[in-house]
């Protein structure tokens, strides 16, 4: 797919994430022409977890100013067409009326609101809470945390012009001097109303604070504003360089992963993972599901994650492997080689941290049964594999929509015989992306992209993923899939028979 038909023209797309800001110049063929990373720091201070969003613009200066400084720079000011960014969710970030921090930023994983979240379920109950935001209300979310910081820091809460959510907005401000927020990332919030895109004035004022607080909320592909004189001094970017609201990295993530419409699902294989899929609305939070706005407009991310994926494949692994306490992955994938589908008869309950989805249960813990004198490695190897996909497929179940379109990202992604038994348990066509961590930056150069007219819809970009020279397709075998509807049947029978034990 051509992301620009001038080939000369390109979209400056930055990730501000948890670990390090990053960086890339996406060219008109869809090719990337530069990318730079610099490595962010964590404040740790107890149960506190923060960053200094100065550090933020500072790493993401450094790397504009990379790509245009230099005896052989990558591309002119002139040549950048857009700037397009995402970022963490569900952070807090003060600023005063001069755009500067007024204190670290709160990050996503920082719990500290947790009374405050117990005030706002007994003063609105947790029902009329789910049915505004879409979510379960916890002391992660941005709006206990604001209120946390209200209660417990009223010095600088008094000098505070806005609070931001994501931490790409907070350079957006740097480079445009407007407050915005894409509705992705707002909807973690906690405070916005997720069908009407708005922040709730029920929630908000309703706990002693200002809608004023909020930025404006905007779809992805919306223009933020321009790069201003000052920010063009300090990021080499050419004055007038227009800013997309872009969003939050759940949102690109999702984009990135090919899923546009319902039916198309992602599978996150790392150390726990993830099913993550798109509908036409939210999906009851009692399930588990975590329900996002996504980047196409009317379109909703539902997210669930479960326990156990990658953390099954290393035990075993690490089990099964001829030297103790180490993983051969070579050497397990040469049983997986020659393993056969159904694993002579042995399966494995893969909940070895207990799990949340498809059962919500923190005790249960992980079982093989079907065990005879002659199972061997290869056998258990497989069992684990395949407990997994069962699983995964019980979670699809569970979210209702059948799938039309599977893909997977993450480390289980390198296991062609997991990939192919997860096509063969789902009975879909499986996708696995070539040059993966770069598909993140493409997906947000598509929201600008989307804006200049240069593509029709986000669906053309997560279409475009599944040609044969952007991913590796795994196709289900019929024989395959008829023996796991079989084992698929015994296998829900195995939860509910070892629960209580």
């Amino acid at each position: 797919m051509k992301l620009h038909e001038h080939q000369k023209t390109y979209i400056a797309a930055f990730d501000i994430g948890t670990t390090a800001v990053k960086g890339v110049l996406a060219c008109g063929d869809g090719t990337l022409t530069a990318s730079r990373s610099v490595d962010i720091p964590t404040i740790f201070e107890g149960d506190f977890k923060e960053q200094n969003p100065d550090v933020w613009y500072g790493a993401f200066c450094e790397i504009s100013r990379g790509f245009f400084c230099g005896p052989n720079p990558a591309v002119l000011p002139q040549q950048v067409v857009g700037i397009v960014m995402s970022g963490q969710m569900q952070d807090v970030i003060p600023i005063d009326e001069a755009m500067r921090p007024l204190g670290n930023a709160i990050l996503y994983s920082d719990g500290r609101g947790k009374a405050q979240a117990q005030r706002m379920l007994e003063r609105f109950g947790a029902e009329e809470i789910e049915r505004i935001t879409g979510n379960h209300c916890d002391g992660s979310l941005s709006l206990p945390k604001i209120l946390w910081l209200k209660e417990n820091r009223p010095q600088l809460f008094a000098r505070v012009h806005r609070v931001l959510i994501s931490s790409k907005d907070f350079v957006i401000a740097q480079l445009t001097g407007e407050t915005v927020g894409d509705v992705t990332a707002c909807a973690t919030a906690g405070a916005m109303d997720i069908h009407k895109k708005a922040w709730d004035a029920k929630l908000i004022e309703g706990m002693g604070l200002s809608l004023f607080l909020f930025p404006r909320l905007l779809a992805s592909h919306q223009q933020a504003g321009s790069v201003t004189a000052a920010a063009s001094q300090q990021t080499g970017f050419a004055q007038g360089t227009p800013v997309y609201a872009g969003v939050g990295d759940a949102g690109a993530t999702t984009l990135a992963s090919g899923i546009a419409r319902p039916g198309q699902y992602n599978i996150n294989l790392g150390t726990s993972g993830w099913v993550a899929t798109v509908s036409d609305d939210v999906l009851p939070a009692k399930m588990g599901v975590f329900n996002l706005a996504a980047m196409p407009e009317n379109v909703y991310i539902n997210v669930v994650p479960f326990l156990n994926a990658g953390n099954v494949h290393k035990w075993i692994s690490g089990l099964l492997s001829p030297q103790e306490g180490a993983a051969d992955y070579a050497y397990i994938d040469s049983l997986l080689a020659k393993s056969d589908p159904g694993a002579e008869g042995v399966m494995f309950l893969p909940y070895l941290a207990g799990e949340r989805f498809p059962v919500m249960d923190s005790a249960v813990r992980g079982c093989f049964v079907g065990l005879t004198p002659e199972t061997d490695r290869k056998d258990m190897v497989r069992a684990c594999l395949e407990g997994v996909a069962f699983s995964i497929r019980q979670g699809i179940e569970s979210i209702g929509t059948p799938p039309t379109a599977v893909s997977i990202i993450g480390g289980g992604g390198r296991v062609g015989t997991w990939c192919q038994i997860l096509a063969d348990v789902l009975k879909q066509t499986v996708y696995v992306y070539k040059n993966a961590e770069v598909l993140p930056s493409l997906a947000i150069a598509s929201a600008a992209l989307l804006s200049q007219g240069c593509i029709e819809s986000y669906a053309q970009f997560t279409d475009s993923l599944q040609s044969p020279e952007n991913s590796a397709a795994y196709q289900p075998s019929p024989a395959a899939c008829d023996s796991y509807d079989s084992l698929y049947k015994r296998y829900k029978k195995l939860y509910p028979a070892v629960k209580g034990i």
